[in-house]
């Protein structure tokens, strides 16, 4: 046999074994992220969903601060354009049209089947063995119980659901964690508590977030802001009658009792981002549309909602509640 017919019969041998030869089955598994374009961050506040019918004396800006949502997001959900006209008796839907029968995201990308032919020299399996499936999702969501401490409770959630406050949240004091004493030392003196921090405003302005803020009010600072709180914000002790001011320049876009656990309170726009709130107060200096200027008037500190006279202060930016110690001047 010639020398190039022996080599095409070794050829033509290899390429029939070749195609006879079984393929073996990869799986390959995407992680989630790792292709496509980049998610866009979520909003800190999602929509709470569902519907609320208006009622007398309810403006769009407090539907939208009862709910935590940004009062141009409701109004185009609705499509209510400006100047936000609603009445009595109007249904208003509280999140996107079709976010209640989104579908939820997948955790992870489905496995990839690729063929792939065996390495040359090797010999093939009878049959590609089945592939094994883990005991639980890879990618499964762990839950709360699985993550946590045992010793530690779970956070209590927040719903966007007024709350009905009896006395005011987070007023008690909460005892310090039991300390364990040394056999033959004596026991060391209780120290007393930081004493509340007094405000004394000045005018002193500080500017953030394109607003020149300056302190709604003279007095203590009893309650810092927590994320938490079913009504988020600071709390400032003082006396019955004592002047509420305007943080800043703004138009008042509520002034009314309507929202459950605030008392007679107050919201002023400051621009389409930044709403500051009012509340607690004994009496309402202010109408809705009036233009007010920063260290204004607009309400007497009072005790409407409270155990005690103090005004319960909010700033929200986009709808969801931000820290106002980050916004207002240094003490």
């Amino acid at each position: 046999m010639t020398r190039p017919l022996a080599l095409a019969v070794v050829l033509g041998m290899a390429v029939a074994l070749s195609a006879c030869a079984p393929t073996r089955t990869v799986v390959v598994t995407r992680s989630p992220g790792g292709y496509g374009p980049a998610h866009a961050a979520t909003s800190p506040s999602p929509p709470p969903g569902g519907s609320y019918r208006v009622v007398k004396g309810d403006t769009l800006y407090s539907i939208a601060f009862r709910n935590k949502v940004d009062f141009r997001d409701l109004a185009g959900w609705n499509g209510i354009a400006s100047p936000y006209t609603i009445w009595p008796g109007q249904d208003l839907r509280l999140s996107p049209p079709g976010h209640e029968n989104a579908p939820a995201p997948s955790h992870a990308a489905p496995p990839v089947v690729v063929a792939v032919p065996p390495p040359a020299g090797h010999p093939a399996p009878a049959s590609p063995p089945p592939p094994v499936q883990p005991t639980r999702p890879a990618f499964e969501n762990v839950t709360a119980a699985e993550s946590a401490p045992p010793s530690v409770p779970a956070p209590a959630t927040t719903t966007n659901t007024p709350v009905v406050v009896a006395g005011k949240p987070g007023e008690s004091l909460v005892p310090p964690a039991p300390t364990p004493s040394a056999p033959a030392a004596a026991p060391a003196p209780v120290e007393n508590p930081p004493a509340a921090t007094p405000i004394v405003t000045s005018g002193a302005t500080r500017s953030a977030g394109g607003i020149n803020w300056r302190w709604p009010a003279d007095g203590t600072l009893i309650k810092k802001f927590a994320s938490g709180d079913a009504i988020p914000g600071i709390e400032v002790a003082g006396k019955s009658g004592d002047p509420v001011r305007a943080a800043a320049d703004g138009v008042v876009v509520y002034s009314g009792n309507g929202l459950v656990g605030y008392g007679e309170l107050v919201i002023i726009k400051h621009s389409d981002s930044f709403l500051s709130a009012y509340g607690h107060n004994r009496k309402r200096l202010v109408k809705e549309g009036e233009k007010v200027k920063a260290g204004q008037s607009v309400a007497e500190m009072g005790s409407s909602g409270a155990t005690r006279d103090e005004l319960q202060f909010q700033i929200r930016r986009d709808g969801n509640p931000v820290d106002p110690l980050q916004y207002l001047p240094a003490k």
